[in-house]
């Protein structure tokens, strides 16, 4: 991290150590009733091991398009994390592998075994900042990932869905052996083989940690830090209307900060809330350690990754909170969680119906499509961009 980014970072750690947050500006944010409100930064970290440059970002953006990466060669990242939609989609739960179709309109081909993908696909935007702390400060070696935080960096995360079964590996291949298979495609086109070794400056470039660390720079590129609540952050009063201004305040009020807090609108923790299961699932889902905590979600562009929850249960933000409305009162929606599992921090949420239509329209100040949605015309594997969609 930078010196100015450190001293920052060491000022705003005095002043809620000594309870001096009240409702005042301050330069690259504003205090509010002891919790401090910044805009998203400016510039993304990167890991020591995995430093940035554009050729790598050009080429993870290959793979991230190329189905080449999955078992039948039908499945791409970009299959369930398109452009279109945010890098999500508008899906309750996923369709990998033996799927046909974008988003919503993605369908399993007729004859079909496989099941859907378990989890909501998550916005991969702003993916680079997972784990930010209230101070601005986050370390990219350390991000917490998937809804379980089953991995700790883009790095990790990239690899993961190649090797599940439903998402991109698929029957012909198993877990054990599914990376070596896909190094040794990549390393059979001439073109890969050119980019790995110009960007990893090695022969035989092509390894399964180098393809985690491409996906992982072009994900990382991915930032969406300019939405108007950023820009009102950043000092400008006029950013917001009043109705944004007032959700902002009721969301605060409604202690729905307890867990949405800092610049991405999440502590990263793992909290149980007893959504209610998804039936299409065919199976329990119950989550982290198995006692069905899943972590908090980020709540930008909310716009563009309905439906909503691990599950993707609720059709749209009135649904969710709805949801949370209801569980003031401290009556589990899943018919799996006692009520004595659910997080104690429930109780303390008390959103009105009245608050509601500000407290969404707040959210859409979080909204910001000023990210990368180009889409390569082709693919060094010369395989159908995206996948079959």
């Amino acid at each position: 991290m930078r010196k100015s980014n450190l001293v920052y970072t060491f000022f705003i750690s005095v002043l809620l150590a000594l309870g001096f947050l009240r409702c005042q500006k301050s330069k690259g944010g504003i205090l509010v009733d002891n919790t401090v409100y910044i805009p998203l930064p400016k510039k993304v970290i990167s890991p020591k091991d995995n430093p940035t440059t554009p050729e790598k970002v050009a080429l993870g953006k290959l793979l991230f398009y190329d189905p080449i990466l999955s078992g039948n060669k039908d499945v791409a990242c970009a299959t369930c994390h398109h452009p279109e939609f945010g890098y999500a989609e508008l899906i309750d739960l996923s369709i990998g592998v033996n799927g046909v179709g974008l988003s919503s309109k993605r369908r399993f081909k007729t004859d079909n075994d496989i099941p859907f993908v378990k989890r909501n696909s998550q916005s991969i935007l702003n993916a680079a900042f997972n784990g930010i702390e209230i101070s601005g400060a986050y370390h990219p070696e350390k991000a917490p990932m998937f809804w379980d935080l089953r991995a700790q960096s883009l790095e990790e995360q990239a690899l993961l869905p190649i090797k599940t079964f439903e998402e991109m590996r698929g029957h012909d291949f198993s877990e054990a052996i599914i990376l070596d298979t896909i190094v040794k495609r990549l390393q059979n086109i001439p073109e890969y083989v050119g980019h790995f070794e110009k960007v990893f400056e090695t022969s035989e470039a092509i390894t399964s940690t180098n393809l985690a660390k491409a996906i992982a720079a072009f994900e990382r590129s991915l930032v969406s830090n300019n939405s108007r609540f950023d820009q009102y952050m950043a000092g400008d009063s006029t950013a917001l209307s009043l109705s944004e201004k007032t959700g902002f305040q009721l969301f605060k009020k409604a202690k729905c900060t307890n867990c949405h807090s800092g610049p991405m609108f999440s502590d990263y923790k793992i909290h149980v809330l007893g959504v209610p299961e998804n039936e299409k699932l065919g199976y329990v889902d119950d989550g982290f350690e198995k006692n069905f905590g899943f972590r908090t979600p980020s709540l930008r562009n909310l716009s563009s990754t309905a439906p909503y929850m691990h599950n993707g249960t609720f059709k749209d933000l009135e649904d969710v909170l709805q949801f949370y409305k209801d569980l003031s009162s401290g009556l589990s929606k899943n018919d799996q969680v006692d009520k004595a599992k659910l997080d104690p921090l429930l109780k303390e949420v008390d959103i009105k119906v009245m608050d509601m239509k500000p407290i969404i329209s707040f959210f859409n100040s979080l909204n910001d499509d000023s990210f990368d949605k180009t889409i390569p015309k082709e693919v060094p594997s010369k395989l159908p961009v995206g996948g079959d969609i």
